[in-house]
């Protein structure tokens, strides 16, 4: 794989009601709290480090919110394959819910009954990779929780479902780069 020339880095949206109560959050469009404004707010300065060539975010609300208050909304590129993960019909609830139903269930492994699994988020984290090598400089990816660690995990070789060992706070930055002709992850969850 020929690997782009800059640095790929992550921001997973700010916090939401549901993300703060643990509900999974695919397609339904959450708005981010008063506090989730509050931390996307600290994003200018925290992204300060790089000259994005490039700035891509998801259509969901609460990621373009979180991207306009890093003051990088009016040259982001909204990109579909950047949404959450489809719940399908977990959608809105939380895992204990779910387990109240499936005590064995595991996203990661399972998938979500109408919705996707994690080889069908693994297929648009890849296309999303395919992308960005052609980029000439720094990326920016304005995403989601369980989107961006399936992307994590690809760039680094591992399959989507490893994507369940790279936990992801609302609002937290994550790098992706390369050494020498390795793709690696510089820095992850960094909330500071």
């Amino acid at each position: 794989m020929t690997l782009p020339a800059a640095e790929i880095v992550l921001v997973r949206h700010a916090e939401t009601e549901w993300s703060r109560d643990g509900l999974h959050t695919g397609r339904t469009n959450i708005p981010l709290t008063e506090e989730g404004r509050e931390a996307a707010r600290t994003l200018p300065e925290r992204l300060s480090a790089w000259d994005f060539a490039r700035v891509l975010v998801s259509p969901s609300v609460r990621a373009l919110e979180t991207c306009q208050l890093a003051g990088m909304d009016i040259r982001a590129q909204v990109n579909e394959q950047l949404l959450e993960w489809d719940y399908g019909a977990y959608e809105g609830l939380t895992t204990a819910q779910i387990h109240a139903e499936r005590p064995t269930w595991n996203l990661w492994r399972d998938g979500c009954p109408d919705g996707e699994d994690a080889a069908a988020v693994g297929d648009r984290a890849d296309t999303v990779i395919a992308g960005l090598m052609a980029s000439d400089g720094p990326v920016a990816i304005f995403s989601h929780g369980h989107l961006l660690r399936v992307l994590g995990a690809r760039w680094i070789g591992l399959g989507p479902e490893q994507g369940s060992r790279l936990g992801l706070s609302t609002g937290a930055i994550c790098v992706l780069g390369h050494e020498r002709q390795t793709a690696i992850v510089s820095a992850w969850n960094l909330l500071e």
